[in-house]
């Protein structure tokens, strides 16, 4: 969420920066509404001043009861205007709610996503002497997915893992838990996989985007990404500047309604209701929140390149970065019978956004408090990565084999075979 005083007191320069990611932003009802606010509290800390005045009156009166009859009507005045004061606020904060967080300068200024910056190529297309097959072919052939038994038991867009694919994908998260645990000191954690609603109002899921969350009778949520619950671990919380930077880590099973998206990628496991993911989180202070973005993006490199997976580095344009972040950086793994790169990880900078959404803050060592910076990145989603791995391991008679790193979760096997 914006601070409403950076917008009062820039609001064109402010306005003119969101315009960049949504062209429909205008400050007119909303800067109305403030101007409405500040009016409305000078009345109340006015007539609130008068009643104090009349009450101290009321001893030394002569006609007792015509001052507290003017103190009764004072007061309900105040009652009818904190009341109105309290419509007004909720308006703001429902407009403020929707808007999107400002980009950095450094995000190529568009609205179509092809725009996008490349910034680094790793590792070669491997070129293949025999004629590939996709990752459900020969997931399918090994017996590793059952898509048809999926869909009985729970519609479209599922997967069922079995024998080699469900223990693929098991030693997958857990090689990536490790590394980022290990490796790169973040702390793990075992989360919900149903939160509330002002879980997701501080990452910026709802109100915006409740369309792709699968919601109970309970009134919660199957979470969309774990993002959301690692990031509400310290919603309210005031944390010490000694602190920072703190890194969680975490797997979660993630579940989308993809509303939008039929007729995309229907095959296999590309675009599911239902995915793995590893996500990486990160609270620092503001000052040093770009190098954390650098951190975060090499971390998930990491991953890729001990599978010796071909990828690219993409900078998103301003049309594309998510409501919470000022700046997304995705990584894109080779698809072979794609012929293209796939998005297996965003890692988004949120600047302050989420945190004043989540009163998320930390204590100087002047005892100043100030609101953390928040980051997040798929560390990775096994949607994309998985496939990546079958296809670019496959052999001509319909194996895989096993990337190096992965045999030791798989009791060393190095190749998956009928």
């Amino acid at each position: 969420m914006l601070d409403i005083k950076m917008i009062r007191e820039n609001p064109e320069e402010v306005e003119k920066k969101l315009k960049t990611r949504d062209d429909k932003i205008s400050w007119g009802e909303l800067l109305e509404l403030d101007k409405k606010r500040k009016e409305n509290q000078a009345e109340l800390d006015e007539l609130k001043s008068v009643r104090n005045k009349k009450n101290k009156e009321i001893a030394k009166a002569e006609d007792k009861k015509a001052v507290i009859d003017s103190v009764r009507e004072l007061s309900s005045n105040i009652k009818d205007l904190e009341m109105s004061q309290k419509e007004v606020e909720n308006s703001i904060n429902e407009i403020l709610a929707v808007i999107p967080n400002i980009p950095s300068e450094d995000v190529p200024i568009s609205f179509d996503e092809e725009d996008a910056k490349t910034i680094k190529i790793w590792g070669d297309i491997p070129e293949f002497d025999f004629e590939i097959k996709d990752h459900v072919d020969i997931a399918d052939g090994l017996k590793m997915l059952d898509f048809e038994r999926a869909a009985k038991m729970s519609g479209a867009r599922f997967a069922l893992y079995r024998g080699e694919g469900a223990r693929l994908e098991r030693a997958l998260l857990n090689f990536m838990l490790d590394v980022q645990t290990t490796k790169h000191g973040y702390t793990e954690f075992m989360t919900p996989y149903l939160v509330n609603a002002q879980s997701l109002f501080t990452t910026s899921n709802l109100p915006k985007f409740e369309e792709d969350l699968f919601k109970t009778q309970d009134d919660l949520y199957l979470l969309p990404t774990s993002e959301v619950s690692l990031v509400n671990i310290h919603r309210d919380d005031i944390i010490s500047q000694e602190e920072l930077p703190i890194k969680y880590t975490g797997y979660t099973p993630c579940f989308r309604r993809e509303a939008g998206s039929y007729g995309k990628d229907l095959r296999g496991l590309i675009r599911t209701h239902q995915f793995n993911k590893v996500e990486l989180v990160q609270f620092v202070h503001p000052d040093r929140s770009s190098d954390a973005l650098e951190e975060i993006v090499s971390h998930a490199e990491k991953i890729l390149e001990l599978l010796n997976i071909p990828y690219r580095r993409q900078m998103l344009v301003t049309g594309d970065i998510s409501n919470a972040s000022s700046m997304t950086i995705d990584l894109e793994v080779w698809i072979p019978t794609q012929n293209k790169y796939r998005e297996v990880s965003s890692c988004s900078n949120c600047t302050d956004f989420q945190a004043r959404r989540g009163n998320i803050r930390f204590k100087e060592k002047d005892g100043k408090l100030r609101f953390v910076h928040t980051l997040n990145g798929s560390g990775l989603a096994t949607s994309r990565l998985l496939p990546a791995i079958i296809e670019l391991n496959q052999t001509e008679e319909g194996y895989i084999i096993v990337p190096e790193v992965l045999r030791p979760y798989m009791n060393g096997i190095e190749k998956i075979a009928k």
